[in-house]
This record gives structure tokens, C-alpha cells and sequence, in this order.
């Protein structure tokens, strides 16, 4: 397949600036249960792609679904290219390569039974069902995919990727007296080994326990609280608040972040580091090749509190005049990659959590997250659990926790970073691409001043 990919691609390489096609062949299966029933099985297997042109600075994006139609559309990739490009093409040099990278199973789902998955699916799911009388549904979905990227482009790279990806995910909504709802989920994922679902009973339950202790939460009293995120909620803030900000498809079109944004600028407190690092094995957004195949990389996005670094594309590092990161990512060969994080985290600190509560007289412990939004600098996310903390300890659990600032502002108001840095599996949404598979992380995080708003 690279050698065809390789011979197709070749005599295109002199009419445009840049070439590259994409090719994916993949198998997958899907199990959802809603409540007690089964809700849908499906399985897929698709060979696909997606051919990218560039000449004169105008793109073109052209998908295919097979390889006799191959020719036809690189045809219509060019021309089309032709016909946008009325700039220069800025695309920072990379060095071409060849490789093929394999992925190294424990148990391959590929050899379990479509119904060994569904009994054990359906015995989780019995599980939430019957952990209390007052959960009233559940949520259980399973995904694996198994899929080979063949990556050729005009500067004579040619790699291929095999991915593995297994998910499940467990929700359970119980229902108070009051007619009021909460809900628990919990994760899993696993580059590997179908086997890592095996025996995790306990943490499945977990969901509804989770969604059991909010119904004897009462709303928390809005106002401003020194707050201490968990890992998780950590994770998702520098995520969701600073790492989109990094992204550099936004920074380099907004003059105002550029301002914000210029690198060498300290943002933060001393002890703050925030990376975003594609090469630890094992994590969803784990790659050892872009989609624009540039190597993955360890960057430090934030270093001692210093902005040092920011996510780039080869387009976005060329008209930046910065080096590319390797994060050019797509959800699949028929979408157009586009810059994305991979796996991003807040670095541990020295505190242990005790240390970091021992002192406050009233706070807001903040654990997981349930939903939330950014726009620009500010943001809103709503926790999942809550507890205040009372005279240095944990005390009675609350809902309704909502947390809303500015990121920046936020970012200098971290008073304590945990000695206990997690790296949580996720799922990222952008441009119309999601969920692409990411990793948030982070210890806990103890932050003065955060607005929290309440029922």
C-alpha cells in the first residue's frame, strides 16, 4: 500500500507546492446499552481517505473512498488548489521519513466475540442497575478500533500507523425524593489490551456512587472561595482554559492573543509547568507521527510560570517563524488535520493534599467535571462532585458547583500544586472534529479568589 501510495503520488509532485494523501483502513466495534436495554451493536470497516493540496497559499481538502478513484481526485485537489492560492505558501521544513509504526497488543479485541463483549457490557451495566433503588438509568457504551494510516506527502515522506483504541464508558443518573437528578460516569481506555476491561467492578461502581452522594448534596452558597481542584478537574481546566489558547491556528489570526499571548511573558506563578506531551506510551493522544508527519513531541507550553511554547502545525510554525510541534491532528483520514492538543497536564508540585487544606477556614473542594465552556480568557466549568472545606478538613458534600474567571488572572491566583499528578484519558472537540482522543492531567491545584456560583 505505501509503495502505491508512493508510485500515485509522484507525478503530482511539481504541479503545486505541497501534497499529501491520506489513506485509513480501519475495523471497529460498538456496544450501547440505555437502562436495561440494549440500545445498538455496530461493526465497520471502512477504507478511506483524504488528499490535501496547497500551492500559492490556498488549500484544498478532497476526500475519497477507494482507491480506483485515487487519480481522479488528486486531480481535483490540485486544481482546486490553483484556483484559492493567491498568496506565498509558508510551511516550516521538515526532514522526510519513512517508517512503520505497529502497534504491540496485550489481548487484541479483534480476537474476542462480538458476544463476549456484549455479556461483559451487559453484566456492568446489571451493575449500576442494581447498586441502589434510586438510580433510574444508565449509560454504558464500548468502542474498540483497530485502523492503519498510510501517510505519503510531496517532500518524500512515507509512514504508516496502526492504532488501537478501546473505550468504555459507564453512566449511571440517580434520582432524589425531590424530584432532582444527578448523574456519575466513569472511563476507561486502553491502547492494547482488550484485558484492561476485565475486573474493574469497583471503579464501574463507582459511577454510581458518585451520583448517589449528590443527592444528599445541598447547593452550595455562591461567593468567593479559595478553591482546590482534584487532578481530574486540573487536568480539564489547563485543558480546556489555557490549551485551547496554545493552539496556534487561533493565536497567529487574533492579534489581541498574539498581544496576550507573546512568548518569554510570565503568566503564571513560579512553580507552574504545563506540558503537553505526545510521546508518553500508552495515552489516548499518545502519536509518534503527526498527520502531517512531524515527529510527536514533549513541550513545555508553560516553564516556571514563563510562556515558552505554543502548538503549531507546519502552517501556523511558518508564518510564526516558530519550529513544528507535531501537533497537526485529525479525528480520521477524512478530515483535514488541524492543530490539537495531545496529552496536556499541570506538572506535580511539592504538597501533599492535606498540606494544601490544612489552612483554609472555609473553601470549595471541586472534583471531576460535568460540563462547561470557554470564550477567549474566560471560562465556566461546573464540577461534577463538591465538598466544602471547613477548618482544614473535608466536610459536608454540595452541588451545584460552578467555577467562572478569567484564565489569566486565575493562572497567577494558584497558591499550591499537588505532589500528585494523574494523566486521565478524554476526549477533544474542535472544528468539527471530536471526539479526538486526548489526555488531561494534573495534581491537585489549590486557586484563591474563584468565583463560585450556586443554585
Amino acid at each position: 500500500m505505501q509503495d502505491r501510495l508512493v508510485e500515485t503520488i509522484a507525478p503530482y509532485r511539481d504541479r503545486v507546492d505541497y501534497l499529501e494523501i491520506r489513506l485509513e483502513q480501519s475495523e471497529s466495534t460498538a456496544i450501547t446499552f440505555r437502562g436495561p436495554q440494549l440500545d445498538a451493536v455496530d461493526r465497520g470497516f471502512t477504507l478511506a481517505g483524504g488528499i490535501r493540496a496547497c500551492h500559492n497559499g490556498g488549500w484544498s481538502f478532497v476526500t475519497f473512498n477507494g482507491l480506483a478513484e485515487l487519480k481522479e481526485r488528486i486531480e481535483e485537489a490540485v486544481s482546486q488548489a490553483k484556483l484559492v492560492g493567491k498568496e506565498t505558501t509558508v510551511l516550516a521544513p521538515i526532514e522526510p521519513i519513512q517508517d512503520y509504526v505497529a502497534v504491540e497488543l496485550g489481548c487484541d479485541p479483534r480476537g474476542v466475540s462480538l458476544a463476549e463483549k456484549r455479556r461483559l457490557m451487559e453484566g456492568y451495566n446489571q451493575l449500576l442497575l442494581e447498586f441502589d433503588r434510586r438510580i433510574q438509568t444508565t449509560s454504558v457504551n464500548y468502542r474498540d478500533r483497530f485502523g492503519i494510516t498510510y501517510f505519503v506527502n510531496s517532500i518524500g515522506t512515507c509512514i504508516a500507523q496502526e492504532r488501537l483504541d478501546i473505550q468504555a464508558g459507564f453512566g449511571a443518573i440517580a434520582r432524589g425524593e425531590g424530584g432532582f437528578v444527578r448523574q456519575g460516569y466513569e472511563s476507561f481506555h486502553s491502547r492494547s489490551d482488550y484485558n484492561a476491561l476485565l475486573g474493574i467492578e469497583a471503579r464501574v461502581q463507582g459511577a454510581a456512587q458518585r451520583a448517589i452522594r449528590q443527592l444528599e448534596a445541598k447547593s452550595v452558597k455562591g461567593g468567593q472561595y479559595t478553591v482546590v481542584l482534584d487532578p481530574y478537574l486540573s487536568g480539564v481546566f489547563i485543558h480546556e482554559a489555557f490549551g485551547h489558547l496554545s493552539e496556534a491556528d487561533f493565536v497567529y489570526e487574533n492579534p489581541r492573543m498574539q498581544e496576550l499571548l507573546t512568548l518569554g511573558k510570565p503568566l503564571a506563578i513560579e512553580q507552574l509547568n504545563v506540558v503537553d506531551d505526545a510521546t508518553l506510551p500508552g495515552l489516548p493522544g499518545s502519536l509518534k507521527y503527526d498527520d502531517e508527519g512531524v515527529p510527536g513531541q514533549r513541550k513545555y507550553l508553560i516553564e516556571k510560570g514563563i510562556l515558552t511554547q505554543r502548538l503549531h502545525n507546519r502552517e501556523t510554525a511558518g508564518k510564526l517563524q516558530e519550529k513544528p510541534t507535531g501537533n497537526a491532528r485529525a479525528i480520521n483520514a477524512t478530515h483535514p488535520p488541524i492543530v490539537r492538543m495531545t496529552n496536556t497536564a499541570i506538572e506535580a508540585g511539592e504538597h501533599s493534599f492535606d498540606e494544601m487544606i490544612a489552612d483554609i477556614e472555609e473553601g470549595v473542594y471541586a472534583v471531576r467535571m460535568l460540563g462547561g465552556q470557554t470564550n477567549g480568557e474566560m471560562f465556566t466549568f461546573a464540577a461534577a462532585e463538591g465538598y466544602m472545606i471547613r477548618n482544614g478538613k473535608i466536610a459536608e458534600p454540595v452541588s451545584d458547583v460552578t467555577l467562572t474567571g478569567n484564565v489569566f488572572q486565575t493562572l497567577k491566583d494558584i497558591e499550591a500544586i499537588g505532589n500528585d499528578s494523574v494523566y486521565l484519558n478524554g476526549g477533544c472537540g474542535k472544528g468539527g472534529q471530536m471526539p479526538l482522543p486526548v489526555s488531561v492531567g494534573g495534581p491537585h491545584i489549590r486557586i484563591k479568589n474563584v468565583v463560585v456560583g450556586g443554585r
